[in-house]
């Protein structure tokens, strides 16, 4: 590299902006997945060789372009203030990365393929951090959920999210050294005698490897159907009457919109237009009145169960254990006999200032919505292993399915079916999409058939390499059923677990610690 200057200030600022704008339209609604690496080079570029405080705000231009967008469905009945806080306290995660990039710039110097593994690394550090801090970490936008249509996403299938997140930064790593070395060519070559071909080699050949990266992935094999029996399962979107943070109000209708709807399949199934399902999915909070205190909340479930002659799994809310408390579960409920309470899962990952309020007093000084969460939902201790008859299902509700942990511990635990029970009643479309690319990843992570149910929508099946089939709309009452071919095998991302992860963050820190002995020789060389 030539020169030892950064960029100018004002130019990386604009490039700052213009990488959050790029990773954002990488994600669903707008889908343009290769704009992610270049989101990526745009920061990294901006990032290099500047003092960590300069770093630091670039990285937070980036986060803020990025995340108020992305996160604007928070905001759409709480009020801005929470939205804000929370784009805010996301952005910061991106600060912290631009300020690693400024700090191993000397690293990136020092060698030719250097940038493009730092680049990678580092987003992979940054992404586990913000995973699980504060309070358990918010994993939304993560860069492997911006792929669900690349062909990086088959590489779920080695290393789950946190590789399909380093081999996006790679290649936009690569993106960027090409393109910087190439201004270095130019600049060389414009104060040189003429063009030389040799000087545009260190060019093509990192831009020519993104390519390659990408593409190679396509020869990753991923399952393209499950190699076990065949299960039919139908999913009940039965929607609520009103949008918005009083669905809860509306819990009666809410429940007797799933029941009406599974008894309209009960019938079609019996005028032999429909296949008989095994299973039906509800989903979450399809039942918020407690089904096991309310009788007559349950004998509405037991009369879709009992016509429609096969198990629903009901996402339903339950009082207790203790006074003041809740839980989000998903539960069995069996034809003829009701509720099966040994196949119960209680939601593991409760919702911060969703689901419980840590800091009451603190957060109702930033938003009187807080208490409408009355009791704080309990967090359940045990996988979503559910055995529901013909199949096992690894049950995630709503936003777990995010997290890497709780869904790989339902496949370990014998799941053969991942179902994502969710409620989309209080967000919008561009969520509900956003979530859904989630459960692809999944799906081709531990070559598992998926499903996601939804109150409003999107609803829909996942094939085990990704595909989506059936889905919903939003905002409709829609019954979806399809056969599929279950899966007891475990892909190379389910046996390694979290190792992937542990090891690309820890050569993260080991970059960070080296770059901290560069620049500490550099400093004590004379001259």
């Amino acid at each position: 590299m030539v020169a030892a200057a950064p960029l100018p200030l004002p130019a990386a600022a604009l490039m700052a902006v213009a990488a959050g704008l790029a990773l954002l339209v990488a994600f669903p609604p707008y889908g343009v997945w290769p704009l992610a690496p270049v989101g990526v080079a745009l920061l990294a570029a901006a990032a290099h060789r500047r003092r960590l405080r300069a770093g630091a705000g670039l990285g937070f231009l980036t986060g803020v372009a990025l995340f108020a967008p992305l996160l604007a469905w928070t905001n759409l009945h709480t009020g801005y203030l929470p939205w804000v806080l929370l784009s805010l306290l996301q952005a910061g995660y991106l600060a912290l990365l631009g300020m690693a990039t400024a700090w191993v710039s000397p690293l990136a110097d020092r060698g030719r393929w250097a940038w493009p593994a730092l680049t990678g690394l580092l987003w992979v550090g940054q992404e586990a951090l913000r995973d699980r801090t504060p309070f358990g970490g918010f994993p939304w936008g993560r860069l492997a959920f911006s792929q669900d249509s690349s062909p990086l996403l088959r590489l779920a299938a080695l290393g789950g999210a946190p590789l399909v997140t380093f081999a996006v930064a790679l290649v936009g790593g690569l993106l960027v050294t090409a393109v910087w070395r190439g201004w270095v060519a130019a600049r060389t070559t414009a104060r040189s005698d003429g063009p030389s071909a040799a000087r545009w080699a260190p060019v093509a050949a990192p831009a020519a490897l993104a390519v390659a990266l990408t593409a190679a992935s396509l020869l990753v094999p991923v399952a393209v159907t499950g190699g076990g029996d065949t299960v039919t399962v139908a999913i009940v979107q039965g929607n609520v009457p009103r949008l918005g943070l009083d669905f809860n109000a509306q819990r009666q209708a809410v429940l007797n919109n799933h029941v009406d709807a599974t008894l309209l399949l009960a019938a079609q199934v019996t005028a032999g237009v429909q296949r008989q399902p095994d299973l039906v999915v509800w989903p979450e909070n399809s039942s918020d009145i407690d089904p096991l205190r309310n009788p007559t909340a349950g004998a509405r479930i037991s009369q879709a169960a009992d016509a429609v002659r096969a198990p629903i799994l009901v996402g339903a809310v339950l009082q207790g254990p203790g006074a003041g408390q809740v839980r989000n579960v998903g539960i069995l409920w069996r034809p003829g006999t009701g509720p099966d309470l040994g196949q119960l899962y209680a939601k593991r990952h409760p919702v911060p200032f969703a689901e419980y309020v840590p800091l009451r007093d603190v957060a109702r000084m930033v938003s009187d919505k807080v208490d409408l969460i009355r009791s704080d939902f309990v967090a359940g201790s045990t996988p979503g292993v559910v055995r529901a008859g013909p199949t096992v299902l690894g049950d995630v509700i709503c936003f777990e399915v995010a997290y890497d942990e709780v869904v790989r511990d339902t496949v370990t635990g014998g799941a053969q079916l991942l179902v994502v029970q969710t409620n989309n009643a209080t967000f919008n479309v561009a969520e509900a999409r956003q979530q859904l690319a989630m459960v692809r990843l999944r799906a081709v992570e531990h070559g598992r058939p998926a499903l996601m149910a939804s109150t409003v929508g999107v609803s829909g099946f996942v094939a085990p390499d990704g595909r989506v089939s059936d889905a919903t709309g939003f905002n409709t009452r829609e019954v979806v059923v399809r056969q599929m071919r279950l899966d007891g095998g475990r892909t190379l991302a389910t046996r390694l677990g979290w190792w992937p992860e542990v090891a690309l963050a820890g050569l993260a820190a080991a970059a960070l610690v080296g770059a901290a002995v560069l620049r500490r020789r550099q400093r004590v060389m004379p001259g």
